[in-house]
């Protein structure tokens, strides 16, 4: 009923707190105030102190204002179970992966709302192998959470946070690791007479990107890059890329890349202006890949996962050559959940949220980055030239604001309007309505050949949506 084919979930339970990626909301209300975020620490320690001895969690924010204390009050709900935190202060969230796997570390917390405004935040929760929870762990914190809220409500306690100090060896940590994977034959690459545009949404990879690319030798001009906690994501970033295509083209650099607040993602414009998302990045590196016959395990077929929002032109693209696109429901969680089954090397969102499961367990926009130099550096083409082989399917993507979640299928005008255009198109489009895992949205994506059509049957779906459970 217009919400792609169907897809296995994790767990038929349903969460409250967790979204598809972490907690979130807006910081200083629930479930991100004082109690709800010590509870989160407490929870998190009852679970990790039950099967580890002396445990240690790494903690790790982006550059919102209210990074620092929801790090403090979860710490402080862990020691309350015994469990240390490690504060790595402003890293990326694929960093706070890395350590918590590479790390003496049982899990990894990350605070950050991602691509959201400043005024936002949230919790993603990582396990010892830098995985994100599945759904049903998630699911069993989330009851053990509630259990601690009613306790301390019970019993008139205090939430304490706990004072964290920054190691400042840990992002030094995870940048040497980026930078030993940009090599050839265990020689360093070079980035040499690169002019590149860096804007790092004044997130998390502010400093961090900068500084890896120039040591590579591109020369870096930097846009996004003076966080001051409350400019995140403020019209710059991976979902603003009109100054960073302004800047690529007023400088003639060859190429720019966008991160977002906590630069778990990755997009870039081309020399020419052209916006290269997370679809063409796979088709670029999944071809490099396949070439090099590194795009899957031994004994799998040559695949590339993605979400059921990747456009048709990247399937049509990879059929081309011989790599099978498969799909599943938003989430880069569920991508590397596909990813591991399927023996694949490579996954994403057109968002940009990239994985190269040889290197990493989460999308991570620095990472992305060097893979596409490297594609780059090994081949002599442009970021142009090695885009040109995505034929985009003109898409559209309307966002409505509602006040309920509705079961879709419930709204007779909803599911009246999104078969209508199900038939319209037939198998020469796709036509996709869900809603979203972190906002009080509910999406529609509308693919097809002629994008008049498109923009036509998108409109006539978020109509009907809005006039059954729009705000």
């Amino acid at each position: 009923m217009g919400q792609g084919s169907p897809l296995p979930l994790s767990t038929t339970k349903v969460r409250e707190l967790f979204g598809t990626d972490g907690i979130r909301g807006v910081a200083g209300e629930s479930p991100l105030d004082p109690q709800t975020t010590w509870a989160v620490g407490a929870a998190l320690g009852s679970w990790i102190s039950s099967a580890h001895l002396d445990p240690e969690v790494i903690i790790g924010v982006d550059t919102r204002e209210s990074g620092s204390w929801i790090a403090e009050s979860v710490a402080g709900g862990l020691l309350s179970k015994g469990v240390r935190a490690r504060y790595a202060g402003i890293v990326t969230t694929p960093g706070v992966a890395y350590l918590a796997r590479t790390g003496p570390f049982a899990a990894g917390v990350m605070i950050s709302a991602s691509h959201n405004p400043y005024r936002d935040n949230g919790i993603k929760v990582l396990d010892h192998s830098g995985f994100k929870l599945p759904d049903a762990q998630e699911h069993a914190i989330e009851q053990n959470i509630f259990a601690v809220l009613d306790q301390l409500a019970e019993h008139a306690l205090t939430a304490t946070p706990a004072p964290l100090v920054t190691d400042e060896t840990l992002d030094k940590q995870y940048i040497e690791y980026l930078a030993a994977t940009f090599t050839d034959n265990d020689r360093p690459l070079s980035l040499a007479g690169l002019h590149l545009v860096v804007d790092a949404g004044n997130g998390a990879a502010s400093y961090l990107a900068p500084d890896l690319f120039e040591r590579f030798g591109a020369q870096v001009e930097r846009i996004g890059c003076s966080p001051d906690g409350r400019n995140i994501n403020l019209n710059c970033g991976s979902l603003h890329l009109e100054a960073l295509r302004e800047r690529v083209l007023a400088s003639k650099a060859d190429l720019g890349v966008a991160f977002d607040g906590d630069a778990d993602r990755a997009l870039f414009v081309s020399g020419s202006g052209r916006m290269v998302d997370g679809d063409a990045v796979m088709l670029i590196t999944g071809t490099a890949l396949h070439e090099r016959g590194l795009l899957t395990e031994a004994d799998s077929k040559p695949a590339v996962v993605t979400t059921v929002m990747s456009n048709l032109g990247l399937e049509v693209a990879l059929r081309e050559r011989g790599i099978e696109m498969i799909r599943t429901q938003v989430g880069d969680k569920y991508v590397l959940e596909e990813m591991v089954r399927r023996g694949a090397k490579l996954g994403g969102e057109q968002s940009g949220h990239i994985i190269f499961r040889d290197f990493a367990t989460t999308g991570d926009g620095m990472l992305t980055a060097l893979r596409v130099f490297e594609v780059m550096s090994r081949s002599g083409k442009t970021l142009e030239q090695l885009a040109a082989g995505l034929e985009v399917y003109p898409q559209r993507l309307v966002n409505v604001r509602v006040r309920e979640r509705k079961p879709l299928d419930q709204m007779p005008p909803v599911l009246e309007a999104t078969e209508k255009a199900e038939a319209f198109f037939g198998d020469k489009g796709r036509v996709l309505v869900r809603y979203s895992g972190t906002e009080s949205l509910c999406r529609v994506m509308v693919e097809g050949r002629e994008h008049e059509a498109v923009e036509s049957w998108a409109q006539t779906i978020a109509s009907a949506i809005r006039q059954e459970i729009g705000e």
